[in-house]
C-alpha cells in the first residue's frame, strides 16, 4: 500500500531541520524550498549521513 503522507506529520519541520543541520555540516549549501541544483552525490550525502545518523541514535538508545 502506498503511502503520501508521514507517518508523524508534526515530524516535516524537525526532519527539515535535521536535513539542514546535515548539509551544512557536509558543506553543502541546502537553499529554503526546491534545491534542483544539487547534483545527485550532494543530495544522496545528506540523505545517507540522515540515516547513518539516525541509526546510531536509534542503536545509542535501545540499551
Amino acid at each position: 500500500m502506498a503511502r503520501n503522507g508521514a507517518l508523524v506529520p508534526e515530524s516535516k519541520n524537525k526532519l527539515q531541520s535535521f536535513k539542514s543541520e546535515v548539509a551544512s555540516s557536509l558543506n553543502i549549501d541546502l537553499k529554503q524550498g526546491y534545491n534542483g541544483d544539487l547534483s545527485s552525490r550532494e543530495a544522496g550525502s545528506i540523505g545517507g549521513e540522515m540515516v547513518k545518523r539516525m541509526i546510531a541514535y536509534a542503536e545509542k538508545n535501545l540499551h
